[in-house]
């Protein structure tokens, strides 16, 4: 059996342990206090990062998003198709009406007319061997309407395809939209926990950033040695300068890094895909080394990030939310690859 014996109190010594421990273990830090804020240089860093990683899903928004223009663009043909197709049926119908009503006349329906009235006149070939009364324009009118009624419901089917995965490509993008958001959101919040001094510190410690890279060079017009289409495509660029990013932007008031590049190739005649990735798919690779004005620039990779080649190694770019559309060195961000248009 256990023992039901009350346990021994502690004796004076332990007792003055016991409190020296008490009084070290208050000195200590506890869960319960706050952490301390980060710098001003940490923010900006975790600032840089959360755009940084906006981009990809930016990307994929854009692509998305196109998709689905796409799709209601490819599903509004097939609904117009779908009209033209039962008008041609409506009229073939009307031809039989008077050899309907003319057999009526003599005492009654052909059974050729009666299967092509009936509900489900595709069937009336498969039986029309049976029949000996039929007239050879009644087969031609039969066979066609046969023939029009099966693309009647193709055409039906592939309206409706194109229309569910557009629906499902808008569902996509919301995803994309939503994941932007949520990182420009938490941006917004490390710019917000900021004091006025803080804050004034962040944008001073930026500007200065952007004189050492260059970044703040936005002359008025360009002068270079581009020609032609590349020309007209550069001068696009400059008349943007100062203008706003915006995800998912293509102009004119503001725009993403693509709908940057697109915008000014597209004024100087050229139709660029919507995306990072498809324009650099597109386009024809080019070495650095035989770059030329004009040529569009890919940073990081392939698909996150790109702009124009100005000549003198820079390029023009619209380079994230929070910022306007600048002239920036080659080297101020990973260069991974060029194309030209």
């Amino acid at each position: 059996m256990g023992s039901h014996r009350r346990p021994k109190p502690p004796s004076r010594s332990r007792l003055a342990v016991l409190a020296a421990t008490a009084g070290t273990v208050s000195l200590l830090p506890t869960q319960s206090q706050a952490a301390p804020k980060p710098s001003v240089d940490e923010v900006r860093q975790q600032i840089e990062e959360l755009y940084h990683d906006a981009e990809a899903p930016t990307e994929e928004y854009n692509a998305t998003l196109e998709k689905k223009r796409k799709l209601q663009k490819e599903a509004k043909g097939a609904q117009e198709r779908v009209a033209r197709q039962q008008h041609e049926i409506n009229e073939l119908r009307d031809q039989m009406g008077p050899m309907a009503a003319a057999q009526y006349r003599e005492g009654g329906l052909d059974p050729s007319v009666q299967l092509f009235l009936s509900s489900e006149p595709d069937t009336y070939l498969d039986k029309a061997g049976a029949l000996d009364r039929m007239t050879a324009r009644q087969v031609a009118m039969l066979s066609t309407l046969e023939s029009k009624q099966r693309e009647l419901s193709q055409t039906r089917a592939e309206a409706m395809k194109k229309l569910d995965e557009a629906e499902k490509a808008r569902k996509r993008a919301s995803g994309k939209k939503q994941e932007v958001l949520g990182k420009l959101r938490t941006a917004q919040k490390l710019l917000n926990s900021l004091t006025a001094e803080q804050r004034a510190q962040l944008e001073a410690k930026e500007a200065e950033a952007d004189r050492a890279a260059g970044t703040s060079d936005s002359a008025a017009s360009y002068n270079g040695p581009a020609s032609g289409r590349a020309r007209t495509a550069i001068e696009f660029a400059y008349a943007q300068l100062g203008k706003p990013y915006e995800w998912g932007s293509t102009g004119p008031d503001s725009y993403d890094c693509s709908g940057l590049t697109g915008a000014a190739w597209r004024a100087a005649g050229v139709s660029l895909p919507r995306t990072v990735q498809e324009q650099y798919s597109a386009g024809r690779k080019v070495s650095r080394s035989d770059l030329q004005p004009g040529d569009i620039i890919y940073w990081y990779n392939s698909s996150q990030h790109n702009g124009i080649y100005i000549g003198n190694g820079k390029a023009i770019h619209a380079p994230r939310t929070g910022k306007n559309i600048e002239i920036t060195p080659l080297e101020y961000m990973p260069f991974y690859a060029a194309t030209r248009p």
